[in-house]
């Protein structure tokens, strides 16, 4: 089971870009969906009956795409980094994403890859795709964090403090700036180059972006993480909750300003429920919390 979910807000076109990324990928499907209704629209924004979020599954790797409307916008920050093993994959995967794109890095060899680029889609959603095998990667598809601005150089404590957090959690390895002849690009950096850790058995990467970046992290991309129970959330919630403005439906912002919803997967659940008041009940509960109380959602959805 996959714990922590890649979370990619969209404004209005949740739907089509899950459905162009699944006809995009291998070992891809369409998951659950719902839908908005009145209930919370004056915190949400969103058309009565239009699509509230979808997930889908792309090389092994699920995700949930929201329709959230224009406040945030992808960035940088956050990338998904693809691991495919042959070049005429990469290339069609390459055309079918940076149509109505942007090249950030042009598909080409570089000293890391034989094949490598890194675009933008036409939402914004940065992907870098690599030549390489992905059993070796952990991942086919794996997102990648870039600490920049006055953030870079604090990619390997926040990676320590999150596995020391999680469970089934282990640091796979960090090559740094300065070490073993890799250069920084700043002169006097001292950070990751690249590093590789798992968190609840799920792959990421990350770097520290040295140089003049002027991006950060927000919540257009969020890490969703499907607790068990009460206890794991008051937990999480109690550690990493370090921006209390930013605490809304089980949102919140961790001292890296990185987005988590700590929120058990039954919400997504009864939020797609088929029985329309059902879905009802628990929205209008929902929007009234920071911190989840799964007792109180799951009394509305019961009532």
């Amino acid at each position: 089971m996959q714990y922590i979910i890649p979370h990619l807000w969209y404004d209005g076109a949740a739907e089509e870009a899950a459905r162009t990324y699944v006809a995009l990928f291998p070992n891809a499907r369409l998951g659950r969906s719902a839908r908005y209704s009145e209930v919370g629209q004056e915190d949400h924004g969103q058309p009565a009956g239009s699509l509230m979020f979808q997930e889908f599954e792309i090389a092994g790797t699920r995700l949930n795409a929201l329709n959230g409307g224009p406040r945030f916008s992808f960035t940088p920050a956050i990338s998904l980094f693809v691991t495919l093993p042959d070049r005429a994959a990469i290339d069609a995967l390459w055309g079918g994403l940076i149509e109505g794109g942007e090249t950030l890095m042009p598909l080409d060899t570089y000293p890391w890859s034989e094949r490598y680029g890194w675009l933008a889609d036409r939402w914004g959603l940065n992907w870098q795709i690599c030549l390489g095998d992905p059993a070796r990667s952990g991942r086919a598809v794996a997102p990648l964090l870039s600490f920049a601005g006055p953030r870079a150089g604090e990619a390997e404590a926040a990676v320590r403090d999150w596995v020391a957090l999680f469970p089934n959690s282990a640091i796979e390895g960090f090559a740094r700036y300065g070490e073993n002849g890799l250069a920084a690009p700043v002169e006097g950096a001292r950070g990751v180059a690249h590093g590789q850790f798992t968190l609840m058995g799920e792959t990421f990467m990350v770097m520290d972006a040295f140089g003049a970046h002027d991006w950060d992290f927000n919540e257009a991309i969020s890490l969703f993480v499907r607790c068990s129970d009460q206890a794991e959330i008051d937990r999480l919630w109690s550690a990493m909750s370090a921006v209390p403005e930013s605490e809304a439906c089980g949102w919140l912002k961790d001292r890296y300003g990185i987005s988590w919803q700590i929120t058990p997967d039954s919400v997504l659940r009864m939020l797609g429920d088929t029985d329309q008041e059902r879905a009802d009940r628990v929205m209008a509960a929902f929007h009234k919390m920071k911190k989840v109380d799964v007792a109180a959602l799951e009394a509305a959805y019961a009532r």
